[in-house]
């Protein structure tokens, strides 16, 4: 495919690629084809000036091997083989839907990953404020040293949108919806006191904070 004759136009496209196969380190289209997961048939499409007949998905995963913008790709390589207006209107919508397409999907795994993360720190956000109030208690404990090298993970939370359902110690109306009972007995609005802090991810409930009301 390398030295294969593409035309005058598919000449010019093959130049344009190959100077941006440069810059990305590829060093041939079967590499670049490799690189893109795509076949060497539709790099060949590609180069042969039928940029309007392709997919746009296959665009993208060529644009992204080559580290160009899909925008720039399209419309430099468009500008070479023009299309038809319909072919114009038509990619263009294609490329709105797929980059909501790609928006929601960064959207879903952020959510997944900020969740695996949340699993995974979840000892952690509800015994470390309890070390924090022992340690503000008592200086000389040993924790008192490391309060501060964990900020960068409660930073790290916030960032998340991560909030407390009240800190520790806190007497509050006990309300069941953000509140978990453990001793004693409270109705909800019945002032109760926080043994443990809960955590919210705006409206989401991750874990409800442990109170503990009126003991019979």
């Amino acid at each position: 495919m390398e030295n294969q004759d593409y035309g005058e136009s598919g000449a010019d496209l093959a130049v344009l690629v190959k100077n941006w196969m440069q810059i990305a380190g590829i060093s041939s289209f079967r590499q670049l084809s490799r690189q893109a997961g795509v076949s060497r048939w539709q790099v060949q499409q590609l180069l042969q000036g039928k940029l309007w007949q392709m997919r746009l998905e296959i665009l993208y995963k060529i644009s992204q091997a080559l580290q160009v913008p899909l925008g720039q790709l399209i419309s430099e390589l468009g500008g070479i083989d023009q299309g038809t207006e319909s072919n114009t209107e038509s990619v263009q919508e294609e490329y709105q839907r797929l980059q909501q397409e790609i928006a929601q999907q960064r959207e879903a795994l952020q959510a997944e990953f900020q969740q695996a993360g949340l699993d995974i720190l979840e000892s952690w956000l509800k015994q470390w404020p309890k070390a924090v109030k022992a340690a503000r208690e008592n200086p000389q404990l040993p924790a008192a040293n490391v309060v501060a090298l964990v900020s960068p993970v409660e930073r790290l939370v916030a960032s998340w949108g991560v909030e407390t359902i009240a800190s520790m110690g806190a007497e509050i109306p006990y309300d069941p919806r953000w509140h978990q009972l453990t001793t004693g007995n409270a109705a909800p609005g019945e002032i109760v006191t926080v043994k443990a802090p809960g955590y919210r991810q705006g409206e989401k409930l991750l874990y409800r904070a442990e109170v503990s009301g009126k003991m019979n």
